[in-house]
């Protein structure tokens, strides 16, 4: 499976928001890899796991979530649901790309 085939498999409502937030990481980090591990589109940085994203019902989550990236982002997050590293998204509600454009450069260690 790729990401390419991860996202087409999702829900016509989540298909958009997950092509946006693909963009979103790969223009943020533009030397991440793509991968598919736990079933889920991954983004790795000279070898190490940055992130990972999978489509709900009603929301997208990006898994992410560390103590460090809470603290750095905690008033931005607040709005979300965040729980056991990871940060949900309402798929009512527009991707908030600079947001994730800046958890993705932080996991990345891009300053």
């Amino acid at each position: 499976m790729t990401v390419d085939d991860y996202i087409t498999s999702q829900p016509a409502a989540a298909q958009s928001a997950l092509r946006q937030l693909r963009s979103t990481i790969l223009k943020a980090v533009p030397r991440a890899q793509e991968i598919i591990s736990y079933g889920m589109p991954t983004y790795t940085f000279d070898s190490v796991r940055m992130l990972s994203f999978a489509a709900w019902k009603q929301h997208y989550s990006i898994y992410t979530a560390t103590a460090q990236v809470v603290a750095a982002f905690s008033d931005e997050i607040a709005r979300y649901k965040v729980d056991k590293g990871t940060i949900r998204f309402p798929l009512s509600q527009p991707v908030p790309v600079g947001l994730i454009g800046r958890i993705a450069k932080f996991r990345a260690g891009i300053r």
